[in-house]
């Protein structure tokens, strides 16, 4: 079967580099289309190619600028469903609003659900998604949702490195990720330990002790996101305090948001390993020498080839050689 005849991956204007990777894996051309900005700011997308009857992909992070991005995609959707796509999925291999999945305090917005029931009302039929900020996000949605996770990639990563990194201790930042530290331990034959974090007030947490001999071995941390660098960055010095060698963190969303690349500047990090599920700004530049990225393209290509196919994706969700989901 030529997978070209009736597979169709478009892309959004948020990150048309994983795109290629993708279609490069299946074999496939990017669906020729355009998203073009009217001069008041408005977007416009335009196919350049029929999609009547085929079973279309558009891949669009919900990323920097979130708003944008994410109108974006459900401008992309509703096109496609009024060109007569026999089925559409929305690749999300970031999902902004993923944090907001729950009422923390009274008078909030579940965001993360809204974001799901626009997705479904503009005419998406499935979903594929990569490491979720919250899994039940999943729940969120009335259509079929494939969520991926990218802990199969750094597993082949680190599995490479770990004999040049020495003894090896994997961190948990907090205890609710301890499950995902555990896997990669048992993954990479390492210590495990975690840091003890204790609420000071509402808006206030403080990083006190650590659970684990860390004294003089390598530190990965493993997280599904960085966002301000808050967290690592204390979290890194905390653990320098304690005697321990060099210190490696890695994480599938490289958002880097505010001024998390001046603060993670300072932080005693030798080497971030991060994704690209969101674009490799210019920005981060003043980090460039200490960033790692690994492509997620050739996971999305499979799970979009497998769904097309009419194939089991369960595989994909597997644990990547011990390493699980957060």
């Amino acid at each position: 079967m030529n997978l070209a005849d009736e597979l169709r991956v478009f892309s959004g204007r948020a990150n048309p580099l994983l795109t290629q990777r993708v279609c490069e894996h299946i074999g496939v051309p990017v669906g020729r289309a355009r998203a073009e900005l009217f001069p008041d700011g408005e977007v416009i997308v335009k196919l350049d190619e029929d999609v009547r009857g085929r079973d279309v992909f558009v891949i669009q992070p919900t990323c920097q600028p979130v708003n944008e991005s994410l109108m974006e995609l459900l401008i992309w959707i509703d096109c496609l469903k009024r060109a007569s796509a026999n089925r559409i999925t929305a690749v999300m291999p970031y999902y902004g609003y993923a944090r907001q999945d729950r009422k923390s305090e009274g008078r909030t917005p579940i965001t993360a659900k809204l974001v799901a029931n626009l997705i479904v009302a503009a005419g998406a039929n499935r979903v594929i998604a990569m490491d979720l900020h919250a899994a039940q996000i999943q729940g969120f949605f009335d259509i079929p949702v494939d969520h991926l996770v990218a802990s199969r990639v750094f597993a082949e990563h680190y599995i490479v490195e770990a004999p040049k990194l020495g003894r090896i201790a994997i961190v948990s930042p907090d205890p609710g990720n301890l499950k995902v530290a555990s896997d990669y331990a048992e993954l990479l034959n390492a210590d495990l330990a975690f840091i003890d974090k204790r609420r000071q007030s509402a808006t206030s947490v403080a990083m006190t002790n650590i659970i684990g001999d860390v004294k003089g071995k390598t530190v990965l941390m493993f997280d599904d996101m960085i966002t301000t660098g808050g967290t690592v960055a204390e979290a890194s010095r905390i653990l320098k305090d304690h005697g321990c060698g060099p210190i490696h963190v890695a994480a599938t969303h490289g958002i880097f948001a505010g001024s998390a690349v001046e603060k993670l500047l300072k932080a005693p990090i030798e080497q971030f390993v991060i994704t690209d599920s969101v674009p490799f700004w210019d920005r981060l530049a003043p980090l460039k020498d200490r960033i790692t990225v690994l492509s997620v393209a050739s996971l999305l290509g499979e799970a979009i080839k497998r769904i097309h196919l009419n194939q089991s994706v369960s595989m994909l969700f597997a644990k990547g050689g011990g390493a699980g989901k957060r």
